[in-house]
């Protein structure tokens, strides 16, 4: 893995292909070629990492997953990574479309996904949309996005001024903010976000430096705000509008939601309430001294929470 440079320093992909016991290849899906990373045989465990991350989120849980009995991988969101950047398609149809044909270009008829963040928010989209090819949620930190939706409207001085960053990234050109300084603020982001007891750790260093160099990759800050641009311009849109009414369809996915006692990003009261929208067997459980990112804070107790549900 390359060490971070100064801004001149060229990054390209290939800072993504971390060695490990997995493998890194592409894989065509929905009109777009997609970075994935491979471990194990069995069912499909399918992991989506959040922002500002990428499929690095899971080196953690990847392994064990796979020696657990079970096909594990993760993938490069698009625009993420080493995954293809094209300049559209990061509105929520084409989101949980990528998931779902990632599914089959994996030659899988379903999968359990499990979503991170803004990865989460996918998993519950996919889910809603294509109920038979998901076939049990694993969701962390990640509210219902019409819980979401609806909190940032009804708690303003809660989750709508939590969600003040992605306000900011309606801004033109604010790519070039979030890459300034050798993506300072994608490291501004995970200390902000993350709970005290992981950010104070010798673990956080690596791990920030590895999405920030990630995120420095061209074209990968340009995409990566595109996704939080459309959420909010979508309010306005006619295909934001039927994008609300299919989710508005209950979940007939059997879903585990996981959220850190201490998300200052969806606050724990706003993720909450997205159990309305399960009709399936429906489980919440709040993370002690965790922040926003649990799977890399607190890696053992998700994954034994991933596991437990995917065998029930």
């Amino acid at each position: 893995m390359a060490e971070l440079g100064g801004p001149a320093d060229p990054v390209d992909e290939s800072c993504v292909f971390m060695k490990g016991p997995w493998e890194h290849r592409y894989v065509g899906a929905n009109g777009s070629r997609f970075h994935v990373v491979e471990a194990g045989t069995g069912p499909l465990v399918l992991f989506l990492h959040g922002f500002p991350e990428f499929w690095y989120a899971w080196h953690e849980l990847l392994p064990a997953v796979a020696d657990a009995g079970y096909r594990a991988v993760a993938m490069d969101l698009r625009g993420f990574g080493a995954s293809d950047k094209p300049p559209r398609g990061y509105d929520g149809y084409t989101l949980a479309a990528d998931i779902t044909g990632l599914i089959r270009a994996l030659g899988e008829r379903s999968a359990t996904i499990v979503g991170a963040g803004f990865g989460g928010m996918i998993g519950w989209t996919a889910a809603a949309f294509h109920p038979r090819m998901v076939r049990r949620l694993v969701v962390i930190g990640a509210a219902h996005p019409l819980r979401l939706r609806s909190a940032i409207f009804t708690d303003p001085r809660g989750q709508f001024a939590a969600s003040t960053p992605s306000l900011r990234f309606q801004l033109p050109r604010y790519e070039h903010v979030l890459t300034r300084n050798d993506a300072a603020m994608v490291g501004d982001f995970l200390r902000q976000w993350g709970g005290p007891a992981w950010t104070d750790s010798p673990r956080f260093a690596g791990y920030e430096r590895c999405c920030r160099t990630a995120m420095r990759i061209p074209q990968a800050s340009f995409c990566a705000l595109e996704a939080h641009r459309w959420a909010f311009r979508s309010l306005l849109r006619l295909h934001g509008y039927r994008f609300v009414k299919l989710l508005q369809e209950p979940l007939v996915t059997p879903t585990l939601q996981l959220h850190g006692a201490l998300d200052p990003a969806v606050l724990p009261r706003t993720a909450q309430g997205s159990g309305r929208y399960v009709v399936a067997p429906y489980e919440w459980r709040l993370l002690d001294s965790v922040g926003h990112f649990p799977h890399v804070e607190s890696p053992e107790v998700v994954l034994g929470e991933v596991l437990r549900w995917v065998k029930s």
